[in-house]
């Protein structure tokens, strides 16, 4: 007989279990006392958690004022990327639902501006030209004066693409019932409650959320559908986190493919279950699979697996093709926070010019740039390198044990997401389309 619901073990599925019954601020607490605890890590599952519990707050907040809904996700993504600042992936989430709530906002002002929605207001790309301007691309400043519509005529009804969209220089448009308090055109006004309307936008916001878990639970189905394109026959492919993400890129290529896998065994740490709960497909309590399970489902499949010391990687990269990747978060400049050891494999790889293949879902890739990389590496609890029971020896020595590594953008060659295959250097242009300009700093509250 199952467990009644009440006894789950603190995790993911207890606090999705959590949601059905009880009130928002009591999950929102309860969210935060997991992350505190590390009951809840990983990026899959901190993105699972974050994105269903936004989800739920957007569903019962009783104010339609779009600038209250926007202050009111601020807030919770704040309280819980400061519960646990190493998972990015938080603020990812938050910044995704943040820019569909302004940009449902900007729709159904453009709508009511008579019909400019129709073909947005360029706010994706002028985010993409501030976060990170290409060489030779005209800046935001140049882009305006080219686009800025002539203002001694009437605003002219949009009929594709070239059509000129006002912007927040533009003269107010002469069109009845589109001016707005400020007197500036509709889509430069600011997002608050003086709108026309009050329409309530929480119905397409929640159906967006809605797409972003879906997205979630699909990222490592499409992934695992570009393996055929990666991985050929009689190829040696060595792997170094057994991730599930890892685990269904293989079976995918094994299905048509006969190869060998090296997986080098990594060092047991605290990043990684000692044992997994429930059923590994469903993802709900941790991402990660333990060496032994990832053997075993990639033997049953008709894969050849060869487990290895990590401290033999040096000596079998030279006779590898490739090496596969699972990385903890993606940085803005094509770098990435991996499990402790990756940096050194990606190293080795580096100098055998081994190709490395990350494979990563978007919603990893995350705006920060890695400024001050001590900050983004979590560092472990001492005892699971020494113990206690050599107490005189470590009262003379000071022990660090991060748990992660930062990798570089130079030892990578190609990241593989959801939507396809990508070099280092183009991440910036899917950063952003997916995060405002607006959304990128998170901490702007004091919180008490």
């Amino acid at each position: 007989m199952p467990p009644p619901a009440g006894t789950l073990t603190p995790g993911l599925a207890s606090f999705l279990s959590s949601l059905k019954n009880s009130p928002t601020e009591t999950s929102v607490e309860f969210l935060v006392y997991l992350l505190r605890r590390r009951q809840i890590r990983g990026s899959r599952s901190c993105a699972i958690a974050t994105a269903h519990l936004l989800r739920m707050v957007l569903r019962n907040i009783p104010d339609k004022d779009v600038t209250k809904l926007i202050d009111r996700v601020q807030r919770i993504g704040q309280r819980l990327a400061e519960a646990q600042p190493k998972e990015l992936a938080i603020g990812n989430i938050v910044r995704r639902i943040l820019g569909l709530i302004r940009d449902e906002a900007e729709e159904d002002r453009d709508k009511e501006a008579g019909g400019y929605g129709e073909i947005g207001t360029g706010t994706r790309y002028s985010n993409a030209t501030s976060i990170t301007p290409p060489e030779g691309q005209p800046g935001p400043t140049e882009k305006r004066s080219l686009l800025a519509p002539n203002t001694s005529t009437p605003a002219p009804a949009i009929t594709s693409l070239f059509s000129p969209v006002p912007l927040k220089d533009a003269s107010p448009i002469s069109t009845p019932g589109t001016q707005t308090p400020g007197g500036g055109s509709p889509i430069a006004a600011p997002l608050s409650s003086t709108s026309n309307t009050a329409q309530d936008l929480r119905a397409e916001v929640v159906e967006g959320v809605q797409e972003i878990i879906d997205e979630l639970n699909q990222a490592d189905n499409q992934i695992a559908g570009y393996a055929i394109d990666h991985i050929h026959s009689s190829e040696v492919v060595l792997t170094y986190t057994p991730s599930m993400t890892v685990q269904r890129f293989i079976l995918k290529a094994a299905a048509k493919r006969k190869f060998t896998v090296i997986h080098a065994v990594p060092f047991s740490n605290d990043h990684r279950p000692r044992s997994l709960a429930g059923n590994p497909n469903t993802g709900l309590d941790d991402d990660e699979e333990n060496s032994e399970r990832f053997q075993k489902s990639l033997t049953v499949a008709g894969v050849t697996v060869v487990m290895i010391p990590f401290s033999a990687i040096f000596a079998l990269i030279s006779r590898t093709s490739k090496v596969i990747l699972d990385p903890h978060i993606v940085l803005a400049d094509g770098s990435l926070v991996a499990p402790a050891g990756a940096r050194a494999m990606a190293q080795a790889a580096s100098m055998h010019q081994t190709p490395v293949i990350v494979l990563s879902g978007v919603y990893k890739l995350s705006p920060v740039y890695p400024s001050d990389v001590k900050t983004l590496i979590e560092i472990g609890h001492p005892s699971s390198v020494v113990g206690y029971d050599q107490g005189s020896f470590l009262e003379k020595i000071d022990i660090k044990n991060p748990l992660f590594d930062h990798v570089p953008a130079d030892h990578v060659d190609l990241y593989i997401t959801n939507l396809g295959g990508h070099a280092p250097s183009y991440l910036y242009r899917i950063i952003a389309d997916h995060y405002r300009n607006e959304d990128i700093h998170l901490m702007r509250f004091d919180l008490e």
